[in-house]
């Protein structure tokens, strides 16, 4: 299965996305992870990502793009993967199609986690209190004080992609302020449901040959 992971931020991506892993065994793709790996492994497009990071500048697109590209390719893609941030824009969803056109794959599904922002922020809010109970330092991208920025951030640059994708009639609603295990169960029926019908398809197609 080839997966991509929608939702503000605190929607639930990255918990959702770890139980995809162990259900599906394909990887999680996120992009921080594959520009740490590339940049690691010195390959030609990570020496170009950590030139421009060494510069305290701002990775672009193209480097972005050539590193997801490079990544898919890799053996553990080859059952599908789950890219979770990524793409953020119309111009990266764009690219996607296209890298996985010319390896002549397709996405099966895009799934959008449908949040309230207020109940959101509450849960923002409830994560960095329990994180300083427990003594730890609150992350950045949890600071309640720096989501609400993010969030605006992410209905500029982000959303317009569930319309971009409802028109290419591959984005599925999920509920996701659901109880986690409740939101984990639809994200399983609407990918049995997705399988049904490739099969039923593929037989069709078999029977016209």
């Amino acid at each position: 299965m080839r997966l991509i992971l929608l939702g503000p931020p605190g929607a639930g991506k990255g918990t959702q996305a770890t139980r995809l892993v162990e259900a599906h065994k394909i990887p999680q793709l996120s992009t921080g992870d594959m520009l740490r790996a590339a940049v690691a492994a010195g390959t030609p497009v990570g020496l170009k990502a950590k030139a421009v990071m060494d510069a305290g500048e701002l990775v672009s697109d193209a480097i972005v793009n050539a590193i997801v590209a490079e990544r898919i390719d890799q053996k553990d893609c080859r059952k599908g993967f789950i890219l979770d941030g990524y793409p953020r824009t119309l111009a990266q969803a764009d690219a996607v199609g296209k890298m996985l056109a010319k390896r002549k794959l397709k996405l099966d599904a895009v799934i959008e986690l449908i949040v309230d922002d207020k109940a959101l922020v509450g849960r923002i809010v409830n994560r960095a209190e329990e994180t300083r109970a427990a003594g730890k330092p609150v992350r950045k991208d949890d600071d309640p004080a720096v989501f609400p920025e993010r969030l605006r951030e992410y209905y500029k640059k982000t959303a317009p992609l569930t319309g971009y994708y409802y028109a290419k009639k591959l984005l599925h609603n999920v509920d996701g302020m659901a109880p986690i295990d409740d939101v984990t169960a639809a994200i399983e029926a609407l990918l049995k449901s997705i399988k049904k019908a490739k099969a039923a398809k593929a037989k069709a197609g078999k029977a016209k040959s």
